[in-house]
Order: structure tokens, then C-alpha cells, then sequence
């Protein structure tokens, strides 16, 4: 299978593990919900009668729908448009930081879609007050033809695909009107682990016991509808234990796959040696 590729480097992000977890997919799936959908790798892949790419960073969904709704020749030309009027480059931070100022007035999409192309490490980070704070890549970060053809790819699985964009927070998302058949697919942020997704510098709701209890009491209630799921988590990281997760798969009939793959390029946090620091694993209820 081939895989197409996000145009966003988003943390955590699952493109290089995709051989291992569609395997372990269902084979037939009427809606396929990727609820914490962040670049999209996962649920952009999925094939599906219905496909729901949901996150609660309403700014990075509004990306996917901009992307949805135009064509993209006219996507294409606003990036150039752009680039040229900041003369963006590898080393022009104030063309950065003006593009930067001028999306958190007014949050247009294609603006932190831009951004995120120049940013450190292309991430996508907010603060408190929900203004875009990633600071410049300088000689690292751009927009380049790899992007170009990513972006490319992407926007054709959002126009051929029938995939809607959702914005909820995963306890508020209306599960109970899926039923057999139907797939839920949870990459949440990893409760032994840091990351701009759960550090508490965004502006959006952080990841801690609480939410990590929450999930997967939501994940039972799945269960208990006939609903199949699939959990990618961490068990163990750098000495550090999912003790909530590891008791609430021992209490389940559930299966646990071992994911082989470290992180060393996701995260300028993490630059883990040996794939034995850290254990990644996809639980699923079938």
C-alpha cells in the first residue's frame, strides 16, 4: 500500500509506523473515526465509507477544511502569493515573524499553514492566548517540492475520500452513534511523555491522568457497544511506567501489539539511542 504523506511534520506523528498499523486494522470499516487526528497521517490513509478526522485544535482543523473546500491550483498559488509578499526564506526571520504577527490577528488558515512550513521543526504550537508562538527554522525549516508533493497528495484524499473535519474534544464527541462496523482509531498524547500537544503551553486542554482515565473509560463504553478500537500508546519511557494503562489492559480481554519504531526525528525533545527506552504498543479490542 502506498501512503500518503501529511504536508504537516506534527509531533508524534504516525507515517513512519503506518506498514505496521493498517495490518492490524479491520479489513471493512463503515465509519472510520480518528479522534485525535493531529497531521492526519492515520485517518487521511484510512479507507472507509465515512472517514472523520477529529482534533480539538480547532486552528489545525481549520487547516484540512480550507484544504477541503478549494482547488489546489488556487491553494498552490496563495502558498507562492505568500512566500513572496514575507520573502520568506532559510534565513529571513523578521519575513517569518511579520507572517507570524499578521495569522494570530485574524487566524487564516492558509496563513499557519504557511507558518508551519517555516517553522522550528515545522511544529504547530500555541499559547495561553491561542496565538501561534514556534519560533523561526532558521536554515532548516521551508517550503520545498517534497512539501509540494505531500500537500498535493493530500488534498486529493480530502476532495476523493468522503471525510469530514471535526473539532470536539474526544469526551464531548457523540460516540454512541457508532455501532458494529464502525472503527475508532486513539493516538492521544502519551501520559508519560512530553510534547507541545500535552506540555500546557498551547492554550488547549493538556493530557494527565485524569484525561488518560477518562479515555479509556470511553474506550470500555465502545467495548460494550460492539464498537472496535485501536489504542496507540507508550507503556514505558525512559524509566517511567503507564501504570494506569498497564492495569486497565490487564483487567481487559484485550490485545496488545508491540509497534517497532523510535521517534528519533519526531521530536527535537527526544532523541531516544535504542528502541528499547521507549515501548509503543496498539491495544485493540479485537
Amino acid at each position: 500500500m502506498d501512503f500518503i504523506k501529511s504536508p504537516l511534520n506534527y509531533t508524534g506523528g504516525k507515517f513512519a509506523i503506518l506498514p505496521q498499523l493498517f495490518p492490524l486494522f479491520p479489513k471493512t470499516i463503515n465509519t472510520f473515526l480518528d479522534m485525535f487526528a493531529g497531521g492526519a497521517n492515520v485517518g487521511i490513509n484510512a479507507n472507509a465509507n465515512e472517514i472523520v478526522l477529529n482534533d480539538n485544535l480547532v486552528f489545525l482543523m481549520d487547516i484540512y477544511s480550507d484544504l477541503q473546500s478549494k482547488e489546489a491550483d488556487g491553494i498552490f498559488e496563495e502558498i507562492e502569493e505568500i512566500i513572496k509578499k514575507y520573502k520568506l526564506s532559510l534565513t529571513n526571520r523578521d519575513g517569518y515573524n511579520k507572517l507570524r504577527n499578521d495569522y494570530n490577528k485574524d487566524k487564516t488558515p492558509i496563513l499557519l499553514l504557511v507558518l508551519s512550513f517555516y517553522s522550528f521543526n515545522h511544529q504547530i504550537r500555541f499559547n495561553n492566548q491561542h496565538e501561534f508562538n514556534t519560533p523561526f527554522g532558521l536554515n532548516r525549516s521551508r517550503y520545498n517540492k517534497r512539501i509540494k508533493d505531500n500537500l498535493k497528495g493530500f488534498m486529493g484524499a480530502l476532495k476523493n475520500k468522503n471525510i469530514i473535519i471535526s473539532k470536539k474534544e474526544f469526551n464531548k464527541y457523540d460516540v454512541s452513534v457508532l455501532g458494529e462496523g464502525d472503527f475508532v482509531y486513539c493516538d492521544p498524547p502519551y501520559l508519560i511523555t512530553t510534547g507541545t500537544y500535552n506540555d500546557g503551553k498551547r492554550g488547549f486542554t493538556g493530557w494527565g491522568e485524569k484525561q488518560e482515565r477518562n479515555l479509556l473509560q470511553l474506550l470500555n463504553e465502545l467495548n460494550s457497544n460492539g464498537v472496535k478500537f485501536a489504542l496507540s500508546n507508550v507503556t514505558h519511557h525512559k524509566g517511567m511506567i503507564n501504570d494506569i494503562l498497564l492495569e486497565w489492559i490487564d483487567s481487559k480481554n484485550h490485545i496488545v501489539h508491540e509497534i517497532k519504531k523510535d521517534y528519533t526525528n519526531s521530536s527535537y525533545h527526544a532523541k531516544y539511542r535504542n528502541g528499547n527506552e521507549t515501548k509503543e504498543v496498539l491495544i485493540t479490542n479485537y
